[in-house]
């Protein structure tokens, strides 16, 4: 064997990982970034047509893809995406768990079933997506799991009742899952938690509000986010916050709630709802969109 072949064959393989939600906004702006750094990637949605067109675009960026059409609120489907990234890479380095779907509207406004998913989506399914990846984590006793968390896991605002209660609880399970994986020195559990970020997730979401969502400001961009959690990837942190105005609200939240519950009220109507008029719907809360979308607004 010559020395450059010699070289050849000791390279490491590019890292696996696991992108959930990689159709639109932080998961898509997420999997083009570690496509650039050539990761061996497993992109999991909802809908086959959106993944196949972000799949596409991480190939001509120098990933090899392979994409699996996933609904993460069934635990099943969940355990064989799993498995199925498993089974093509020899293993998995890391998750990223990008994947929500978002209801606007008073609580008793919002039916019951629209409510409802995006509680299994949000909470059932960052439980079925860390459950997977933390057992071969385990297994291999090494991996990362990255976590969506929010600024409106540690503040309430109203008008987004489902999303407030998933991503508080998605904050406190994360929370546990870090706890609970210091007895392995190589398995990590990060939460990546942003303030408004500028993704399709306002006009995609289910509306009985009257008004399309918006982000008030300050407003980071999807592809922000996706430069954190990269960096989580290289460099775990249990926590991490992104967005400017991010500690002051919280702080307003526990110190003056009296002040904080006064204000919010008007702040959302003024800077989260936007002035385009909307009907009842569903978005894509119950059936996805078919189609990919972009990573920003």
């Amino acid at each position: 064997m010559t020395a450059s072949q010699d070289t050849l064959s000791t390279v490491e393989p590019a890292p696996v990982v696991l992108v959930t939600g990689a159709s639109s906004g932080i998961g898509r702006a997420t999997a083009h970034r570690l496509a650039d750094r050539g990761t061996r990637l497993v992109l999991a949605a909802r809908s086959r047509p959106a993944l196949e067109v972000v799949a596409e675009e991480c190939r001509q960026r120098g990933a090899d893809v392979l994409l699996v059409p996933t609904d993460v609120s069934d635990e099943a489907a969940v355990k064989a995406l799993v498995q199925a990234a498993v089974e093509r890479f020899g293993g998995l380095d890391a998750c990223v768990h990008a994947a929500a779907v978002v209801a606007y509207g008073r609580f008793e406004d919002v039916p019951t079933a629209v409510f409802d998913q995006v509680i299994r989506t949000g909470v059932l399914g960052t439980a079925n997506v860390s459950r997977s990846a933390l057992q071969v984590f385990r297994s291999q006793r090494s991996g990362t799991l990255v976590i969506m968390g929010s600024l409106l896991g540690k503040i309430s605002t109203p008008y987004m009742s489902s999303y407030v209660a998933t991503k508080a609880a998605v904050e406190s399970l994360g929370r546990v899952l870090t706890i609970e994986q210091r007895d392995l020195d190589n398995v990590h559990v990060c939460v990546v938690s942003p303030g408004s970020v500028a993704t399709p997730v306002f006009r995609q979401a289910a509306n009985y509000v009257g008004r399309y969502g918006r982000p008030p400001p300050p407003v980071v961009s999807a592809e922000r986010v996706a430069v954190k959690i990269v960096e989580r990837l290289d460099h775990p942190r249990s926590r991490t916050s992104v967005g400017i105005a991010n500690p002051l609200m919280i702080f307003g939240f526990r110190a003056l709630p009296g002040v904080f519950d006064l204000l919010v009220g008007p702040l959302m109507r003024v800077a989260g709802l936007s002035r385009t008029r909307v009907d009842p719907h569903a978005g894509n809360v119950l059936t996805p969109t078919h189609y990919a979308e972009p990573v920003r607004e």
